[in-house]
């Protein structure tokens, strides 16, 4: 597979250290990097319009292939034309692979998993892995379904990604070494399923992304930066389990990312706390996605200049009661600068729908406010002082 500019084309106009300023330019506009990919993960980003997403400054959202494919069908959503018109979406989209739920239903999620309460053993009942692809039963309905690197790819092309993102099979932590290398190389073989669909099949404007597996484990994460990279896809990511905790992610993030050809767009995937993506921008990463901060918006919590607390703000709390300031002083977004905690707390508290929707408009701002002034401090040779700042406790926008 050869680079096509007319699929996607990345170039960097800055750097500061490993961090860079980029630009990647794809057939439903430019993605301005580093920056940061909400998740459209069942065709809409939680509680907001299309519009109000693209009002918010974001180029490039996440959509995924298993769900999607799960309800409701490419079939439906290709009768509208593409993912694009199925939710009126007129800017960049990449899709997941499907990969990372395979692994969900197999282990019950990243946090499960981490926290022990996971599936142990092999994939469990629910899930068969085998060389030729995945075969499980829809949560939703009990319905068997089947995903392989040709099926995925297929979804993903009635999907209309202007990226999409190659099957990989997602390790635990807590597998073996064996298993982890094994499991690697079946990523591998199922990319070069992948590229040979793609070849032969792939939409004119799509690219195609490869994901570097390999664990916790140094050398099968040089072994597989290495078969990726040989692929010829468009962009690469990184996948898969990065360690029990942060102090391990950050040390197989520090050895896995020099790992990567300088000249391509990287994607760190499923990660988007706002230390770690700081973390990853001073790698050379470019694209983040992250569920954080729509999912803390549905349980009332909203991210704030507070490294103590995880730069979050639990607007459940009754302590907000009578407390007539914005959720973060100086936030540009329509919740902080129409509404004060007293009142988004009474609504979270309520379970009112329009707190979830604030402080996902809040949160979101939040994430763009981060990149962009990361942006704009890489352009002007200042990040690691922005960086410090950030994780000391200043709002993105006065770091």
């Amino acid at each position: 597979m050869r680079s096509d500019p007319q699929r996607l084309s990345f170039s960097i106009g800055a750097r500061d250290g490993a961090a860079r300023a980029g630009v990647i330019q794809t057939p439903h506009g430019p993605i301005e990097t580093p920056a940061f990919i909400p998740l459209a993960t069942k065709g809409s980003v939680r509680g907001l319009d299309t519009d109000e997403v693209a009002g918010l400054g974001y180029q490039l959202i996440l959509g995924n292939t298993y769900h999607l494919f799960d309800s409701p069908g490419p079939e439906r959503i290709a009768a509208a034309g593409d993912l694009h018109g199925f939710m009126n979406w007129d800017r960049a989209l990449i899709t997941d692979s499907g990969g990372f739920q395979v692994f969900s239903l197999a282990h019950g999620g990243v946090a499960n998993e981490v926290k022990g309460s996971g599936r142990k053993g092999d994939h469990g009942s629910e899930v068969e892995i085998t060389e030729e692809g995945a075969r499980f039963r829809s949560p939703r309905d009990g319905r068997e379904l089947f995903l392989s690197p040709e099926v995925s790819m297929q979804i993903q092309a009635e999907l209309g990604a202007d990226i999409a993102l190659a099957f990989d099979e997602c390790t635990p932590f807590h597998a073996d070494r064996d298993y982890t290398a094994r499991s690697t190389e079946r990523t591998h073989r199922w990319l070069d399923r992948c590229v040979a669909w793609y070849d032969e099949h792939g939409p004119s404007g799509q690219a195609l992304f490869g994901i570097v597996q390999g664990g916790t484990h140094e050398d099968l994460r040089r072994e597989s930066a290495e078969a990726v990279s040989a692929a010829g896809v468009h962009g690469l990511a990184i996948g898969g389990t990065l360690g029990r905790d942060k102090e391990e992610m950050a040390a197989v993030l520090a050895f896995t990312a020099p790992l990567l050809p300088e000249e391509a767009a990287k994607h760190l995937l499923g990660i988007g706390e706002v230390d770690d993506l700081l973390g990853g921008i001073s790698l050379g990463l470019d694209v983040f996605d992250c569920a954080v901060p729509t999912r803390l918006a549905r349980h009332g919590v909203a991210l704030a200049p507070s490294p103590e607390t995880r730069w979050r703000l639990d607007l459940r709390k009754g302590r907000w009661v009578g407390d007539r300031r914005p959720m973060v002083e100086g936030c540009p977004c329509p919740a902080c600068t129409r509404h004060d905690r007293d009142y988004i707390s009474y609504l979270s508290r309520a379970e009112e729908l329009t707190a979830v929707r604030l402080i996902v408009l809040h949160n979101l701002t939040y994430m763009r406010e981060l990149t962009t002034h990361a942006r704009s401090a890489i352009e002007a040779g200042t990040f690691d002082a922005y960086r410090a700042a950030v994780l000391a406790g200043s709002p993105p926008w006065t770091a």
